[in-house]
């Protein structure tokens, strides 16, 4: 399939341009919140309910995958966990969970509690195409490039959506910090709302290209025989949410996989973008400690990481990861 053709069937989409200001809790700078209005501490309840979950496997093993919520009694981390769903979907799209009690479990019953715990937010989807959910991230000694994701180097992260390039990329993402890095590592998070209105004001014409496709580098995340890149919008909306899907790198990189440039309208479209989310005011940043939870609305915000050094740790930066959605099947493009 060609660029046209892919364009054509994009088009066939339905596709809405949001031509006014956001007002909602979504729409936010670093001025305007505090640590407090995103973090969110596991409770003694919820805590005592993760223990039953992993007493209840130290007598009758089942692997992680096959484990529901529905077999065990967990009401005060389903009421933690609906808390973290409403902030995501109508607070600042974001929430650091306090508390994990890593010291307690063995790396298996880490997982399976995480796990527990995570389906009471939404279904965990494949974050590769094997088929691999609970994924970890941690750097593997490669150089960040064509077929090479980001998340497996130590390298500085841009901001971005997680898998960005797939059909339906996962609408929230959760990491649960088990080893932070010796040195750097800083999770930064910005708002989409805030540049969708900040582009709307200043640069009006610019984000009328965001709303056009673009092409994405699909990391060799794809079936033999396939297309290496995707086409889609950086920005989408339904009517109702507005949607981000932004990654310079694997956009750039879409391009050079296909020979061809990006057109000028694009390339100035997306510096503008990342120079404003870039700004200081425009993005909140944490490290990531050991036992903290970190939970996104992966389509309200973009996340970005700079880069870290474990020379001279007993062991690296190590976080877990799972991605989720609330619609289509669990595959890796949905």
């Amino acid at each position: 399939m060609n660029f046209s053709q892919c364009v054509n069937l994009l088009e066939q989409q339905p596709s809405e341009r949001l031509e006014r200001p956001i007002e909602s809790a979504l729409a936010w700078t670093n001025d305007s919140i505090s640590p407090d209005d995103c973090t969110l501490p596991l409770s003694t309840a919820a805590l005592g309910e993760l223990e039953q979950v992993v007493d209840a496997l130290r007598r009758e093993p089942l692997p992680t995958y096959l484990l529901s919520p529905d077999f065990f009694q967990l009401s005060a981390c389903r009421s933690l966990m609906g808390d973290v769903r409403r902030r995501l979907t109508d607070g600042l799209g974001f929430v650091l969970l306090e508390g994990f009690p890593l010291d307690s479990l063995s790396q298996e019953e880490t997982r399976a509690a995480y796990w527990v715990l995570g389906r009471l937010l939404s279904q965990p989807v494949a974050a590769k195409l094997d088929g691999t959910v609970l994924y970890d991230v941690r750097d593997m000694g490669r150089a960040y490039g064509i077929g090479v994701r980001a998340s497996l180097t130590s390298t500085e992260l841009e901001f971005h959506t997680d898998n960005t390039f797939a059909a339906a990329p996962p609408d929230y993402v959760s990491l649960l910090c088990i080893q932070p890095a010796h040195a750097g590592g800083e999770s930064r998070i910005a708002s989409f709302c805030t540049l969708h209105n900040e582009l709307l004001g200043a640069y009006p014409r610019l984000l009328e290209r965001l709303y056009e496709p673009f092409y994405y580098d699909r990391q060799l995340e794809h079936g033999e025989g396939e297309p290496r890149v995707s086409i889609s919008r950086a920005f989408s909306y339904n009517g109702e949410f507005l949607r981000g899907r932004l990654s310079y790198n694997v956009m750039k990189q879409g391009y050079q996989l296909m020979g061809e440039e990006m057109d000028a309208q694009g390339r100035e479209a997306l510096d503008k973008a990342y120079a404003l989310l870039n700004e200081p005011r425009h993005w909140t940043s944490h490290t990531l400690r050991r036992g903290q939870i970190q939970f996104l609305n992966n389509r309200a915000t973009a996340h970005a990481r700079t880069a870290f050094d474990d020379a001279g740790a007993s062991s690296g930066r190590h976080l877990l990861r799972l991605w989720y959605r609330d619609e289509g099947r669990p595959f890796f493009n949905g």
